[in-house]
């Protein structure tokens, strides 16, 4: 994903339309990633993923560009999802995680080993508290401690605590499913 190309430069023109397209074709896979991690329920997901969507186009008018588009989309995902976890909270508990995330085949059994590491990881990174799954997420899409800090309304030092707790943790979690 080229975000560099749409970080602050008038991206897509500046219309809301274009905005979305930008949105929509660059960073759909970030957002589906982030509803992947608070929702579990294939189904549910997708609504959220619909939610986020959605509240993105109503927030693109609002868009000054003083940051990037990137961390914009990141910071409403993340939004939209803690009150989704939250209303999902209120009403039941949350599921383990179903799917694993999609993994590009190699041979059968390399296939099968990288699904099963994924989805260990993915259960693992559910287990986390809030805030250690949401700064690894992004360390993850490869956002620097400064972008992460930024997206989640704390410092660049915060971030990078949260995300070598979520990576102590995840190693532990790791090695005990192993």
């Amino acid at each position: 994903m080229d975000d560099h190309a749409h970080d602050g430069s008038d991206p897509g023109g500046g219309s809301v339309e274009a905005l979305f397209d930008i949105v929509a074709k660059d960073h759909a896979g970030l957002i589906y990633r982030i509803a992947l991690a608070h929702e579990a329920d294939p189904a549910i997901r997708g609504e959220l993923v619909q939610d986020i969507m959605l509240a993105i186009w109503g927030s693109l008018p609002r868009f000054r560009r003083d940051a990037s588009l990137k961390t914009f989309v990141t910071s409403i995902a993340y939004n939209q999802s803690i009150a989704h976890v939250a209303r999902v909270v209120r009403r039941r508990r949350l599921s383990p995680a179903a799917d694993a995330l999609p993994a590009e085949p190699d041979l059968p059994d390399e296939a099968a080993d990288r699904k099963q590491r994924q989805q260990h990881l993915l259960d693992a990174i559910q287990t986390l508290p809030l805030a250690q799954r949401q700064a690894i997420i992004l360390y993850l899409e490869d956002f620097t401690f400064a972008e992460i800090g930024e997206a989640l309304g704390i410092s660049a030092h915060a971030a990078a605590m949260r995300c070598n707790r979520a990576k102590a943790a995840l190693t532990v979690a790791m090695r005990t499913q192993a």
